[in-house]
């Protein structure tokens, strides 16, 4: 196999294995808040405690894959557009 046979294989077997990851489960969790919801503040003494809301995925901990969203987008426009 020539190195851009190859390199086209692999590109496409990865592209399948995330479109199976979007279609499995197409929440990640937030990367800002790493899927907690708040981000983790400590008082004057050390001692943990819940901080504030994450304002990306507003106090969920989870967000939409880039791939369901261009998916989502992307349906979106076609339903418009044969109605």
């Amino acid at each position: 196999m020539t190195f851009a046979l190859l390199t086209i294989t692999l590109l496409v077997d990865v592209t399948l294995c995330y479109v199976a990851v979007c279609a499995a489960s197409p929440f990640g969790n937030c990367r800002k808040c790493r899927g907690m919801g708040h981000k983790l503040k400590t008082n004057r003494k050390g001692q943990l405690k819940r901080g504030k809301n994450c304002r990306r995925c507003k106090g969920r901990g989870k967000r939409v894959r880039v791939g369901r969203w261009i998916y989502n987008r992307a349906s979106r426009i076609y339903r418009e557009g044969t109605r």
